[in-house]
């Protein structure tokens, strides 16, 4: 027996599902790799590799291309790590929160560098549980791994990512 919600959504069209969540999957690509432009690639590749499994996953495309692209990016890192990462213009930021443009700025460079300290792993898992807000089970479902593993790989990212950006993790729940 087929699931309800399954049931309930129409298949979405692979052309429609690209316009729609094509800035989406960019911003998740990009906070994975910290390249615009090998962002652009992975989403291509990712975009590439679920087209012939489109017709399965159509009803519910998004977690499976979530996966293909956090996945990929880790694969990626492995194979790519000789090479080195050029420094260039990151896209603007959404305007989150209070503070000026400049704060606004200031603080995201400064996260995309912390980021970028971080083993492509736990870069999937922070991106993936804080910046995508997936749950420790979608998370953990999207990269393969354990929810344990998932909570570890958290706790672990953001203690550096405290470090990197110079809190003091004393005093923090």
């Amino acid at each position: 027996m087929s699931r309800p919600e399954a049931q309930s959504r129409p298949p979405v069209d692979f052309e429609e599902f690209v316009l729609a969540r094509r800035g989406a999957l960019l911003r998740t690509a990009y906070l994975l790799v910290g390249d615009v432009h090998d962002a652009e690639d992975l989403v291509q590749v990712a975009l590439a590799k679920v087209v012939p499994r489109w017709s399965k996953i159509a009803h519910r495309p998004e977690p499976y291309v979530r996966t293909v692209l956090a996945r990929e990016s880790v694969t990626r890192w492995r194979t790519r790590r000789w090479r080195e990462s050029p420094q260039e213009i990151v896209p603007e930021p959404v305007a989150v929160g209070s503070g000026s443009r400049a704060e606004q700025s200031d603080d995201r460079l400064l996260l995309e560098q912390a980021l970028g300290t971080l083993a492509p792993r736990q870069r999937a898992v922070i991106v993936l549980r804080y910046f995508d807000d997936l749950t420790e089970k979608e998370t953990a479902a999207a990269l393969g791994i354990a929810v344990g593993t998932v909570k570890s790989q958290a706790r672990e990212g953001l203690s550096r990512l405290r470090e990197a950006l110079g809190e003091d993790p004393v005093g923090r729940a």
